[in-house]
């Protein structure tokens, strides 16, 4: 029996266009990861700016590095973005904006507003 469904495969992930509730669940499934990822640097960053104050003077002037800084910005949106996407899930669970309209408005929210956060945390840090 050959195969009976003749529609092509498309696999070039590169070219395939999701919609943006597609985009925020996978960027809420990668945000996760990468928090996951990034606990156990962050555990050992503080652990030795504890040990005394020659650690913890060696830990300031590592973190007031360019790529420390922006390395933490992307660590507070992946968190924001992570957080505020999760809410949006749980109400999805519960059908809150369950339709398609009011689920592609809380996706660009959620994305809108991760950014806004950070960007905000930025400026008035």
């Amino acid at each position: 029996m050959g195969n009976k469904n003749k529609r092509p495969i498309f696999l070039n992930l590169l070219r395939i266009r999701l919609p943006v509730t597609g985009v925020v669940s996978i960027l809420h499934r990668v945000s996760g990861v990468l928090l996951v990822l990034l606990l156990p640097p962050a555990l050992l960053l503080l652990d030795r700016s504890l040990a005394d104050p020659d650690a913890f003077e060696a830990c300031r002037r590592l973190m007031s590095t360019l790529p420390a800084k922006v390395l933490w910005f992307v660590a507070l949106w992946l968190f924001v973005q992570h957080f505020l996407n999760g809410i949006r899930h749980l109400l999805l669970d519960l059908d809150i904006c369950i339709d398609r309209k009011c689920a592609r408005r809380s996706a660009w929210l959620a994305l809108a507003g991760s950014v806004l956060a950070v960007v905000a945390f930025g400026i008035l840090r």
